[in-house]
């Protein structure tokens, strides 16, 4: 919103002025103006470009007609408002209450000839200057001779009493002086959590500004170092100091880069809520009853969304730059060089996953796999210390989480182990720095456990089914007389009988059965193929 007496857009006085969500206020015709630039082909617009902001606004359907006025700034123009807005000549002695324009005596007497605006209220000037910003009278768009005195609870807006009997019969209403406590308390306490979020954001930029001067300080100490250690070899040296200055002055801009992009964005979210603070404020102690209503929509909304703005308390970019002289640089006009800038960064998009089965592990079984740390070229870090985080969750069961141990190689890899103890699918999430890696999050499959066949041997499907004509073997054999079961005749009997827990005919082999059975006579009925 203007804090002036004339539209931010045409710089002349307010023309039924239009509040627009991100709180700034321009004239109906310039807003149209913007509208008719921004669809081409005559359509109507969707949403304008805020001049003042360039904040993106949507526009309701009825178009700019159906924005919130801004009494506030109508207001300010009475106040400041010199000459006549119709012929420029003439004094201005009269307001029209209608459509906000200032008036001499001759064009007051026209306006009210004229068969578009007869129906408009026009008050003295002089009337106009003496009542109080509290105390004015606000007259309704949709019938101009009735003042706004009620709320309609269901609309939520100010309303007069034809709109009662009118358009919001049946709906339920009060009186505005009876509702204004209670939305007004709302303004307060939504202007009390942005006025908190301003002052984190301002503490954050500060600690931008000083990281930002920790960069440059430590940028020049290395350079001065990188000087003196090329200073000891003749032209050789030189160009590899030039190109190490070089190497160094491009990691500096693109830190420089990176604050500054982070300085902007939170600049903006700070001049954006600042505003909103603004008017809020300006709002709760200058604007009557009925312009806290009818414009607590626009101020709550705009307040709330900037309010659920995520951004980060502590610069992203820190100051990490170091010389190594010992450290070996390849060659250099035919010379071999030291002295290289270690600013090697572990990226999460860089970093990758490896196991030989990462979305399968078993029951109580100790499992593991290994992250592998890379900087944002894609080359492994070689030296330990970044933060590795690992969740590892049930989806079906929320509180069922397994612990994962992370271990750091000192190398730039890192081996997770774990041993979940229920079944079932789990999400698990693989994070470096607070941000996800390669492959992450992924789903792991936890299968039942292992176990070793607790059963019997036995001799023939036939005599452990107890004789029952229709029972199968797991070897798939037949007997003859009509037997689906194998008997005593087939291969492998009786030196290699088969095995009686879930029809596998392997000693050693596993199974993933329920309990074992006991080894009665009765429990080789198990002996049957599954």
């Amino acid at each position: 919103m203007s804090s002036g007496s004339r539209c931010p857009v045409c710089a002349e006085p307010w023309v039924a002025p239009r509040l627009l969500p991100c709180l700034h206020s321009l004239c109906a015709p310039c807003l149209r103006q913007l509208g008719q630039l921004g669809a081409p082909g005559g359509a109507a617009a969707l949403s304008v470009l805020c001049p003042v902001c360039d904040a993106e606004v949507a526009l309701p359907p009825g178009g700019v007609a159906q924005l919130t006025p801004d009494y506030l700034a109508l207001g300010r123009g009475a106040a400041a408002a010199g000459g006549c807005d119709l012929c420029a000549d003439g004094a201005a002695v009269r307001r029209c209450r209608t459509c906000g324009a200032h008036l001499c005596l001759f064009c007051s007497q026209a306006h009210r000839r004229q068969k578009k605006t007869a129906s408009h209220a026009v008050a003295e000037l002089e009337d106009i200057k003496d009542c109080s910003q509290a105390g004015k009278l606000l007259f309704c768009p949709s019938h101009p001779t009735e003042e706004l005195r009620l709320f309609c609870e269901q609309c939520d807006q100010p309303v007069c009493r034809d709109c009662v009997v009118d358009g919001h019969r049946q709906h339920p209403y009060d009186f505005t002086g009876n509702v204004i406590h209670r939305h007004g308390n709302s303004l307060r306490e939504l202007l009390k959590s942005t006025q908190q979020h301003v002052g984190t954001l301002e503490d954050v930029l500060d600690q931008i500004n000083d990281m930002g001067n920790a960069v440059c300080s430590r940028a020049e100490a290395v350079a001065a170092e990188i000087c003196l250690f090329a200073n000891g070899y003749m032209k050789a040296i030189e160009e590899h100091r030039d190109r190490l200055l070089k190497q160094l002055e491009d990691l500096k801009v693109q830190k420089e880069n990176l604050l500054h992009l982070q300085k902007a964005q939170l600049q903006q979210l700070l001049l954006d809520m600042r505003t909103g603070v603004e008017f809020t404020e300006r709002l709760l102690t200058s604007g009557s009853d009925l312009e806290i209503l009818i414009t607590k929509g626009v101020v709550a909304s705009r307040l709330a969304r900037l309010n659920s703005v995520a951004y980060s308390t502590h610069p992203s970019v820190d100051n990490g730059i170091q010389f190594s002289a010992q450290e070996r640089a390849g060659q250099c006009c035919g010379y071999e060089v030291f002295g290289t800038i270690l600013n090697k960064v572990a990226d999460p998009a860089k970093c990758t996953l490896q196991g030989e089965d990462l979305h399968n592990a078993r029951q109580n079984q100790l499992t593991g796999f290994t992250v592998l740390c890379n900087d944002t070229t894609g080359e492994q870090m070689g030296r330990g210390g970044e933060a590795v985080l690992v969740t590892i969750t049930h989806k079906d069961k929320k509180d069922c989480t397994v612990k994962a141990t992370v271990c750091d190689n000192g190398d730039g890899t890192y081996h997770i182990s774990y041993s979940p103890e229920e079944p079932g699918l789990y999400a698990v999430c693989v994070c470096v720095k607070g941000q996800h890696v390669q492959g992450s999050p992924f789903t792991l499959t936890v299968k039942n456990k292992f176990r070793k066949h607790q059963g019997v041997f036995h001799c023939c499907t036939f005599c452990s089914s107890g004789g029952q004509k229709a029972a199968r073997c797991a070897c798939g054999g037949t007997m003859p007389g009509g037997y689906q079961g194998c008997g005593h005749g087939h291969k492998g009997h009786p030196g290699c009988p088969h095995w009686s827990c879930c029809g596998q005919v392997m000693e050693s082999c596993e199974c993933l059965g329920g309990p074992p059975s006991d080894t009665s006579q009765r429990s080789l009925l198990r002996t049957v193929a599954l």
